[in-house]
């Protein structure tokens, strides 16, 4: 798979960006210039986030949170956030996501069947997430009458038993089991007389009747749903839509806003596999330094507070991460990753010996890759496994870690994420790779990382003029306001 184009027509700085990245490119790589404020770091989280978030439920939050203030016009029930072509087994397959006033789906249905519509409040885009709350509700409902029937039950027996000590420890056990229904149930220091069991089994008894009402109103909502549903599947399928999330542009608790993905090209019954498939072929790598609009609007605004352990900044990027499995900084090198890079490695020569007879050179192949990057240095791996060291290769002097460049560290941790994550056949978007190299590194760069995995597709948002010199002047792809270049030395 591989970005063809990408058209976003005005979403925060970004306004009316139209690129094309040419699939007969060789190599694959697409510096993406401009000056500071150009939006190429908001291009590539833009990208990034409804490519790889968008078929998954648990990232869904990601999305909305990017969303946060796309507001639709006043005087319009829709608005375009981006077009996206992805070239896909010989074909470009059309990506465009829409943000609709979700209630819109009512005056389509409408236009499109030429018949009234009842009036109903689920009549909806988000007919299917509407339907899942109520199944959660119904379900959460269901076992809370389980829960007070047996509370009932139990009550009776209180009543019949003779030992005092007995009748206390069931009566207290029970309270606290009924604390989460808010009861006005007598304190714990009361004995459980029949005057207070009574009190107390009146009180579940109508908890009880209440929630049998409840669940007769959720089935009923939930057949109403059902009904809506077909009606809405039916339409979003004859318009080549899915339904992404909904999402509150202004932060307000209804979230009135609903984000679909027309989809073009593809059979629409293949559309979500696709998209799924998309998902696990999209990274973004960035410094942590960045300010990542998919997390949510008050995480940002931790940045500029005062910091503390649990509810920083950068505690929050780190949660992100762990939800994220194509998101990468690489700010330092992660020493985890290297020494399950060589178990891994180990292991493969490991089941060679088994398979052939004789060891394979996954393991030494790591070690001369490590050293050719570390250039006049050899790393060095602990008998166990536990570490890493490192010595200068003229005279075998010990390094600490502050002896090695934050480039070098760099380097070091984008070719471990792209060979430890197997990252291939994908469409990998950078942010300021160029950060903390000299310039004949970020030269360099593009012939590492083409090295390191040519089948991938990189899109390096970047401010180095000497990283687009090491490509055509035709794979620069430049937004407003352009990167300026350098006057000519005398």
């Amino acid at each position: 798979m591989k970005l063809l184009r990408v058209q976003v027509p005005d979403f925060r700085i970004l306004k009316n960006v139209d690129i094309t990245f040419e699939p007969e490119f060789i190599p694959s790589i697409f510096p993406l210039g401009s000056q500071n404020g150009g939006g190429k770091s908001t291009l590539l989280q833009l990208i990034f986030v409804l490519l790889h978030c968008s078929s998954d439920s648990e990232k869904k939050d990601f999305v909305k949170n990017i969303l946060y203030g796309f507001t639709i016009n006043n005087n319009s029930n829709k608005r375009v956030l981006a077009i996206i072509d992805i070239w896909n087994d010989d074909k470009v397959v059309q990506l465009e996501f829409l943000s609709y006033n979700d209630s819109y789906l009512r005056e389509l249905l409408i236009l499109n069947d030429k018949t009234e519509v009842d009036n109903d409040d689920y009549l909806k885009f988000s007919a299917s997430n509407q339907l899942e709350k109520v199944i959660n509700k119904i379900s959460s409902t269901e076992k809370e009458i389980q829960d007070l029937e047996k509370a009932i039950n139990r009550l009776d027996s209180v009543r019949k038993l003779e030992s005092t000590q007995e009748r206390n420890y069931i009566f207290r056990e029970l309270i606290l089991e009924l604390q989460r229904f808010k009861f006005r149930t007598p304190k714990l220091r009361l004995l459980p007389t029949n005057t207070s069991i009574k009190e107390l089994q009146d009180e579940v008894q109508t908890r009880l009747d209440i929630s049998k009402l409840n669940l007769e109103t959720f089935n009923e909502q939930r057949e109403q749903l059902e009904r809506i549903l077909q009606r809405v599947l039916k339409y979003l399928q004859s318009e080549n839509l899915l339904y992404i999330c909904n999402y509150s542009a202004n932060g307000n608790k209804d979230k009135d806003e609903v984000l679909l993905c027309h989809i073009d090209n593809i059979d629409m019954d293949k559309g979500e596999t696709f998209l799924k498939e998309l998902s696990q072929k999209i990274f973004l790598a960035a410094p942590s330094t960045q300010v990542f609009i998919f997390n949510s609007k008050e995480s940002r605004k931790l940045l500029f507070k005062k910091q503390d352990n649990e509810t920083d900044y950068y505690s929050q990027l780190k949660l992100a991460k762990s939800k994220l499995s194509g998101f990468f900084t690489y700010d330092f090198l992660a020493v985890d990753i290297l020494i399950e890079a060589f178990k891994s490695a180990r292991d493969k020569d490991f089941a060679e010996a088994i398979k052939k007879g004789e060891y394979g050179n996954s393991y030494k192949a790591l070690i001369n890759d490590l050293n050719i990057i570390l250039s006049n240095k050899k790393i060095n791996v602990d008998t166990d496994l536990s570490g890493v060291s490192f010595k200068l290769d003229k005279d075998g002097l010990e390094l600490y870690p502050e002896d090695l460049s934050h480039g070098e560290l760099k380097r070091l941790s984008i070719y471990m994420w792209i060979k430890y994550h197997n990252i291939e056949n994908a469409i990998v978007l950078m942010d300021e790779i160029e950060i903390a190299f000299h310039p004949d590194w970020q030269y360099q760069i593009i012939a590492d990382i083409n090295q390191w995995a040519p089948s991938n597709q990189y899109i390096l948002a970047t401010h180095s003029y000497e990283l687009c010199q090491a490509l055509t002047p035709a794979h620069v792809k430049e937004l407003e306001p352009k990167l300026l270049k350098p006057e000519a030395k005398n």
